[in-house]
């Protein structure tokens, strides 16, 4: 009886945080195998030959002694790589985030009660508003489930990165403050941070304790609309946001210095829930073309956006919904979690808020008004400038490929996340007739803070198969023989990356432990190899800008009849299309599918 009765308690959010294990370190002989294995579709002969003397000679010099080191560092932390990680790949980074590093997408509400109508976004908004404070009140409580791989825990640490966190920008290097607690912990701010037309206010999500009801919500944000829509629009300081993050840094310390209140100001919207953005735009969309929704989040107004906030839920005017978030604090799949949730209470609700109407008399929104200057004017609008050339030079296409989904690719037997991005590889290879130097990330969460791990899609088998796919002097049998070792490999190589054996973290880590030595750039990282198959860091929720000039941003999620793929590309780069490149996509599907079909008579 006893052991029935402990079977039932649920188990809470973060309980298995102290026993995950540490992330590994690889051994060193087989990340450098992993590498050579992984630049080889990119190189002739002749490179080759060089880079596998450049690896030998790493291996046997100062590579030892640098793993050595690093093996001394993973002895004295749980996730070696963590703060490197978040240095490297996010806070010395530059370039402006809300376009290169954000990640945003559309609201899947559209696809059932919440199709674009005139005159819905406040109630709307109201109960998405509502469902959200739903979910953080899970996290206060502990009362999410774990995540799990089978039955592994998952390491649940970015969770506390979704509500009350804002990146802060640094002259060198950014940081993030993270203000959420849980109840154990202590009191968590409750307040919301609601923008429209260049202005902010802020309201409090609790009252008297309990959250605020969809139709309270509803109240204070029918209260600051009505106001936006009569007064003058707001000076937009938010723009500073989205501007190169040194600039960002010093027009904040500028604006602090004005006076002290704008700190304080500042201080609110970090340490906010989230971000609502109430935006006049209707980005029409349909199920099967989510192309202006997507932009929208992608690339809409940057005075109503705090774009280093964790999390900014945007309400557009004909009542559908996207969001934009900092990646730094989290990964995709926490978004995506949340997203879910929403959506299944859309679902089980139909959209509506069943409970009572009454409205407690409670404080209205208050303004949150910065003083500002000459130079803080000019340097919004040249933020505004700058966000607005890049943005007009992105372009996005998302849409659905409905002939087929997970479901038809299982039948096959073959793993549909690999049959993705093969088809990928192929439709890469048909437009640029060259493999396609690409990466697909693998989660590490089964260790302790575990992240993220590169994992290279582009394999020589998966270059063979595509020459074996696009040459009409090969048949079906010989297209097949080339496919399964293609899909065999990827799936290799995506277990040993989520195990923590992938090689593009641990050969970071040798290179940020030359780099704090002080010692002079090693031939293993100029190598042009080495840069030329290594595309770049950011991973790709909903729809993320591509990492290079030249290159394309891919994301994708399959479901059970169909795939909504975004493609991102800029269009002053002559190569690269993202409308072709999704046609392509779609007919390497087919082409693949096909062939797993044959494959089984």
């Amino acid at each position: 009886m006893a052991h029935r009765l402990a079977e039932a308690v649920p188990e809470r959010t973060f309980q298995y945080q102290d026993v995950l294990p540490p992330l590994p370190v690889p051994a060193l002989e087989s990340s450098l195998s992993k590498y050579l294995d992984a630049v080889r579709p990119f190189s002739s002969e002749k490179e080759f030959k060089s880079t596998v003397d450049i690896v030998r000679k790493f291996r046997e010099g100062v590579g030892k002694d640098l793993h050595q080191k690093l093996l001394q560092r993973a002895k004295s932390r749980r996730n070696w790589l963590e703060e490197w990680w978040l240095d490297s790949a996010y806070l010395e980074v530059r370039i402006p985030s809300q376009l290169n590093v954000n990640f945003g997408g559309p609201g899947p509400y559209l696809e059932h009660f919440w199709p674009p109508a005139e005159g819905t976004c406040l109630q709307r908004a109201g109960v998405i508003t509502w469902l959200t404070l739903q979910y953080w009140d899970l996290l206060r409580t502990e009362r999410l489930a774990p995540q799990k791989a089978g039955k592994t825990p998952m390491d649940m640490d970015q969770f506390r990165m979704l509500f009350c966190t804002c990146k802060v920008p640094g002259v060198k290097k950014d940081t993030i403050r993270n203000y959420f607690k849980t109840e154990s912990e202590g009191p968590c701010p409750s307040h919301l941070v609601v923008m429209c037309r260049g202005r902010i206010f802020t309201f409090d999500a609790l009252f008297d304790g309990q959250i605020l009801t969809p139709p309270e919500i509803i109240r204070q944000l029918s209260y600051v609309k009505e106001r936006c829509e009569r007064e003058p629009e707001g000076d937009g300081v938010s723009a500073l946001t989205s501007e190169e993050r040194t600039r960002w840094a010093k027009a904040r310390e500028h604006l602090i210095s004005i006076d002290p209140h704008n700190k304080t100001i500042l201080e609110t919207v970090q340490s906010s829930l989230f971000v609502i953005s109430l935006d006049e735009t209707k980005p029409y969309s349909t199920p099967e073309n989510y192309t202006n929704l997507t932009t929208a989040a992608l690339t809409g107004d940057a005075t109503i956006r705090w774009g280093d906030k964790s999390y900014n839920s945007i309400v557009f005017a004909d009542g559908t919904f996207g969001s934009t978030c900092d990646h730094s604090p989290y990964d995709a799949m926490v978004l995506v979690s949340m997203c879910w949730y929403l959506d299944e209470r859309i679902k089980a609700t139909e959209g509506k808020w069943k409970g009572s109407d009454a409205v407690r008399q409670m404080p209205l929104p208050e303004e949150l008004l910065f003083t500002v200057d000459e130079k803080i004017l000019s340097d919004i609008n040249q933020a505004k400038q700058q966000y607005l050339e890049s943005t007009q030079d992105l372009q996005v296409v998302c849409y659905a490929f409905t002939a087929f989904g997970k479901r038809a690719i299982k039948e096959k037997k073959l793993h549909p996340d690999t049959f993705v991005q093969l088809a990928m590889q192929l439709a890469y290879y048909k437009q640029h007739k060259r493999p396609g130097s690409c990466y697909e990330t693998a989660t590490t969460r089964r260790f302790y803070h575990g992240r993220t791990e590169t994992m290279r899609p582009c394999t020589q088998e998966a270059v063979d198969w595509c020459k074996a796919m696009t040459d009409p002097t090969r048949d079906a049998n010989a297209r097949r023989k080339a496919m399964l070792p293609a899909f065999g490999k990827h799936n290799k190589l995506m277990s040993e990356a989520q195990e923590g054996n992938g090689f593009d973290r641990h050969l970071l880590g040798l290179y940020l432990i030359a780099k704090e030595e002080g010692r002079p750039t090693l031939e293993l990282f100029t190598d042009p190899l080495y840069s030329r198959s290594l595309v770049g860091y950011t991973t790709i929720l909903g729809a993320v800008a591509p990492m290079v000039h030249q290159g394309y941003g891919f994301f994708y999620r399959i479901r059970d009849d169909r795939i909504v793929i975004s493609i991102t590309s800029w269009k002053s780069c002559r190569e690269t299309d993202a409308a072709s490149l999704f046609n392509n996509f779609s007919s390497s599907l087919h082409e693949l599918l096909h062939l797993a079909t044959t494959s089984q008579l």
